[in-house]
């Protein structure tokens, strides 16, 4: 079977070889289609030894997504989900998850630091006025370390438009949506300019999910002469949001009574700053490239989906200094290129955390909580993380054809933990204690080797072949934030085993075809991946501590199709597919052993179809009709309870009234379908019983825009 997948995109070339001629003279051209993640600068998409999703500026600039998953569902194999606002969990190659498994950048750089991580990422960045969305999928490249495991997701900002621009629009739409969009610039002599404004507002069509967002960019490029330039980018986005949008009811309340909430008590507040100035000096066949940053994050959360078990309220921040250096440098023989860099990260932040008393009514799952008052501080730290990570990546032709690159990195990296506390459990209830170790250092030190290489079929057909190995380190939360016990002695057993954690390791193969015949562009991949030393809470029995330890394995593979096709001069159909298993391959926890189940979250199938159509009468306008599908899946490990994965169906069309103005709308959920956003259980009587967290109904949107530029 493994190795029948592996074979799909070898048979997908030959078919397109056979329906293209090669050039006279054995030459090949490249493919036009560009991507700059995987290098940190400009590289032929054909001679990526990986699976790259490219979101143009055009297309998010058309869409106008409301909210990060309407863009990046069109990327095959990625899901990205809503917990409420903008709020997310995303599965690439993974099943749907909060754990950090991914790298998010913006312009190349990561968007917070290792050990910060926030599966809501996303929502620190600008999604709607992006220049560009690249998505590598599976495990990071040589030139990114820890969390580049299932995929790096780079956003990247417009550039300084050549001439004056001003572009503002405005949206309304149900459940009280308000989001006005404005951007602007200019070029004049060396120096260019682009600001980007996002307000944002609604509020939210289940009880207790409103949200406020500001955001702005501001982008700053200037020529320095001698082929040296600086780009400058500030960004900062504030979000407050009432957090019940994630938390899952009773299948009765599902099914009669959707905008119901559990826990209207719960919100989230985040502040994200960030700034960089990228300096390049092109020298002859060389490349410096030298960029410094700075990053200041913050949140304030109340989390619903702990509130039965682990009732707190807490603060986390964290400042980031750091620096991205490397120096390429092209040699004439075999095309040679290589790149040396070095990435240099100082993260102090810390963790207030508050145990808090909660009123409620009702009982059970379906407790619903009224509110609540703080109570005795149970984490007071300050922790830093540092990382240097020098790396080396190669690339060769020893053909015309052919394209082998290599690459490694060696992370060495630390955390520097100093509790505020007295050493030692703290109890809040008879049964309910916080564990601490005292002041203590934790350090990692790893090597991610990567070996790729392309081939060029035809001037129109290129496939490729990879291994890479990749590796995350645990976050401050799993290393010092560790889970509660019933005793102090179980608390601080569990404490103890947290700061002992190890990285967890990736080794993944893949392969595909990527190519474009007349009006047909396409991209085939097939993948296995391993995840070992995964962490696992393990409990021996009801009277043990629940200890975090490396003991997990599991696997993932696949094959992701996209495809392209322009069928007439006014019709456009794209397809973004892919099928895949996620399995635990070895997997004791808290006693069940789940090795051989699927894991839950984990749909087989994803898929994302787009019919687009420009007829003359529009003026230049399109309306796109778009079929979100996604498979069934596991609710729970024991492969118990099954959600049956939904079909859903989108409307947007614009219509350009002159030169400076154009109207839009949309209509999401056109078939107004109940449908899950994400799914949990609870155990009633040893039975698993499901949850869900309903997602939008029908729901209307409509605005103007205006863009004026000389």
């Amino acid at each position: 079977m493994r190795l029948a997948w592996f074979l799909i995109p070898f048979f997908v070339a030959s078919l397109a070889a056979a329906q293209a001629a090669d050039p006279a003279d054995g030459a090949t051209t490249r493919l036009e289609e560009t991507t700059v993640t995987g290098t940190r600068e400009k590289q032929s998409l054909s001679e990526t030894p990986a699976t790259v999703g490219v979101v143009k500026d055009a297309e998010i600039r058309a869409l106008r997504p409301t909210h990060p998953s309407q863009i990046m569902g069109q990327v095959p194999g990625v899901w990205v989900n809503v917990t409420g606002g903008e709020g997310h969990m995303t599965a690439i190659r993974q099943p749907l998850t909060t754990n950090p498994v991914y790298l998010y950048l913006e312009d190349g750089i990561p968007t917070r630091s290792t050990g910060f991580f926030n599966h809501n990422a996303l929502y620190e960045v600008n999604v709607p006025q992006a220049g560009g969305i690249e998505v590598n999928k599976g495990p990071g490249t040589a030139l990114y370390g820890s969390d580049a495991i299932g995929g790096v997701i780079n956003v990247l900002t417009r550039p300084a438009p050549l001439k004056p621009e001003a572009d503002l629009m405005g949206e309304a739409g149900g459940h009280g949506w308000k989001r006005l969009l404005a951007t602007g610039g200019n070029t004049s002599g060396n120096d260019g300019w682009r600001t980007d404004l996002n307000l944002t507002s609604t509020d939210g069509w289940r009880e207790h999910t409103a949200y406020d967002r500001q955001s702005g960019t501001v982008r700053w490029d200037r020529s320095l002469g001698d082929n040296a330039a600086v780009k400058t980018v500030i960004a900062y986005s504030n979000i407050d949001q009432e957090t019940a949008g994630s938390s899952t009811i009773s299948q009765s309340d599902y099914e009669n009574n959707p905008t119901a909430t559990y826990t209207p008590i719960s919100f989230r507040k985040v502040e994200a700053f960030r700034v960089s100035a990228a300096y390049e000096k092109e020298m002859g066949d060389s490349l410096l490239s030298i960029t410094p940053y700075f990053r200041d994050n913050s949140m304030d959360l109340l989390a619903n989906w702990s509130l039965g078990y682990d009732p707190t309220v807490y603060n986390t921040s964290n400042r980031s200094f750091g620096v991205l250096a490397k120096y390429r440098r092209d040699f004439a023989p075999y095309r040679t290129r290589l790149i040396a860099g070095v990435d240099i990260d100082r993260s102090p932040g810390g963790r207030l955390e508050k145990y808090i008393v909660t009123s409620t009514t009702g009982s059970g799952y379906t407790t619903r909580y009224l509110g609540y008052t703080e109570a005795a501080t149970v984490y007071d730290y300050d922790v830093t993380y540092q990382g240097v990570s020098p790396y080396l990546h190669g690339e060769m032709s020893p053909s015309d054809r052919v394209r082998v690159t290599a690459g490694l990195r060696y992370d060495n990296a630390s955390y520097r933990y100093r509790n505020n506390l007295a050493d030692g459990a703290i109890g809040v209830t008879p049964t309910r204690f916080y564990g601490h170790v005292g002041d203590t250092s934790v350090d990692y030190r790893h090597a991610s080797p990567k070996l790729g290489v392309t081939l060029a079929f035809t001037p129109e057909v290129s496939g490729f072949a990879a291994y890479n190995h990749a590796f995350r380190a645990p976050s401050e939360g799993q290393l010092f934030r560790p889970a509660t016990g019933n005793s102090a002695s179980n608390a601080q057993a569990t404490a103890q085993s947290a700061v002992g954690l190890k990285p967890v390791k990736v080794d993944s193969y893949e392969t595909g075809v990527r190519g474009k015949s007349n009006a047909v562009n396409y991209e085939v991949s097939v993948y296995h991946m391993t995840k070992t030393d995964d962490i696992v809470s393990f409990q021996a029995t009801s009277t043990d501590p629940r200890v975090a330890q490396n003991a997990g394995k599991t696997v993932h593979q696949g094959v992701e199709i996209g495809l392209g096709a322009d069928m007439t001069s006014e019709w456009r159909l794209d397809l973004a597919y892919s099928y895949a298993r996620h399995i635990y391959e070895n997997w004791v926890n808290n006693t069940a052993d789940y090795s051989g189940k699927e894991m839950e979250n984990a749909p087989r199938t994803i898929a994302n179809t787009r019919l687009s159509c420009r007829p003359a009468a529009l003026n230049g306008g399109r309306v796109t009709l778009e079929w979100v599908k996604l498979g069934s899946y596991w609710i729970d490990a024991v492969n118990s309870i099954r959600y049956s994965g939904h079909d859903l169906l989108n409307l947007r069309a614009n219509y350009p009234v002159s030169r400076e103005w154009e109207v839009f709308g949309s209509v999401t959920n056109l078939g107004d379908k109940r449908y899950a956003d994400s799914t949990s259980f609870a155990t009633v009587s040893g039975t698993n019983i499901p949850t869900y967290a309903p997602g939008l109904p029908r729901t209307f949107y409509a605005g103007v825009r205006y863009l004026w530029h000389e």
